[in-house]
């Protein structure tokens, strides 16, 4: 099997944590041609998509120490169109240049890209997640994009609840998000004057959530793999923060789905494969679902430490399970089909 991973540069890579390092090292252990590029590499020349990759020199043994594996890794650098890999995996980390996913389009029928372009285009932001049709409120929490201030303060003004979040749409690692109240009401036009017109841009939008109990508690992670779950971990906020985001100081701890989990995951998963999304970081909070990861979601060593697992391993083995099936039917293959 070729492999790319489509990624943030290699040198900021934390070989102790990282989730994408470990699907990398999973696909080197069984020998598959591993190469690393960055979104601002890919070119087209000729109408031919290509891309500056760093193949991984294959080594007689690779080393079992994802660490060590790391730091002694080998490159060859070269220009390699991207029809010639049998998967792409999609790795870097938000907000998605849209411009990646047309690079992308032109190669989507010849490689198994994971998660698929259509799949990214629609899910790369919160709003994918905000628009699911849930008119119950079973699954998602009421939930509000805008960027018109005086219809968010409306919306706040007129909630049943004393607390809202807030956070960019275009936040990634729990970066904005904050606890709003209403007994704070003298403040909220100031604050979301701030986040709506921050940066270069005229306008950015917001979200805004009904507040969930229990989430300072923090949340769940459940990392998704072709609509089921593969694993889990409780996310705690640091002391003083709203956020569980475990780049943002919070810790974890082991976490066993429950029945209603379960039932959540489910109907959010066959959604999922649905739309092209094949690989997804999920993140509850009292059942509910808050948020779906489908860019780089972590967590991966967590997981495997907590439940002496190796999530890359199902992974890996089901990146090779599409492979085999796309050389067995070449032009017909549907990987929701699976």
């Amino acid at each position: 099997m070729k492999i790319c991973f489509i990624m943030y540069p290699w040198d900021r890579v934390n070989p102790n944590q990282d989730s994408s390092l470990r699907i990398i090292h999973e696909c080197a252990l069984r020998g598959h041609e591993v190469a690393i590029t960055h979104p601002n590499n890919l070119t087209i020349r000729d109408s031919v998509t290509l891309s500056h990759c760093n193949t991984i020199i294959k080594e007689d043994k690779v080393k079992a120490s994802v660490p060590s594996f790391y730091k002694s890794v080998r490159f060859v650098k070269k220009m390699r169109p991207l029809s010639e890999f049998d998967v792409i995996f999609m790795r870097a980390n938000p907000p998605l240049d849209p411009l990646v996913l047309n690079f992308l389009d032109s190669v989507k029928d010849d490689v198994f890209i994971i998660n698929a372009v259509d799949g990214l285009r629609e899910a790369n932001n919160k709003i994918y997640t905000a628009a699911y049709h849930d008119p119950e409120r079973e699954l998602i929490p009421a939930t509000h994009v805008s960027k018109n201030i005086s219809y968010l303060i409306s919306v706040i003004e007129e909630s049943e609840h004393d607390k809202m979040i807030l956070k960019p749409l275009d936040g990634f690692g729990g970066s904005g998000v904050i606890v709003i109240e209403k007994a704070a009401m003298h403040n909220i036009k100031s604050l979301l004057e701030f986040y709506i017109e921050r940066g270069d841009k005229q306008s950015n939008y917001v979200i805004l959530q009904d507040y969930v109990e229990g989430a300072e508690d923090g949340d769940v992670r459940v990392l998704m793999l072709h609509g089921k779950p593969i694993g889990a971990l409780r996310r705690r906020p640091a002391k003083g923060d709203a956020r569980s985001n475990i780049s943002a100081g919070g810790t974890v701890e082991k976490y066993t789905l429950t029945k209603e989990d379960k039932i959540l995951c489910k109907k959010i998963g066959e959604k999922l494969v649905r739309d092209g999304i094949y690989y997804a970081g999920l993140d509850l909070i009292g059942g509910k679902l808050i948020e779906v990861n489908v860019m780089s979601p972590g967590t991966i060593t967590d997981i495997n430490k907590l439940n002496n697992t190796k999530l890359q391993v199902k992974i890996v083995n089901y990146l090779e399970k599409v492979t085999r099936k796309r050389e067995e039917l070449k032009e017909n293959f549907r990987p929701e089909n699976l």
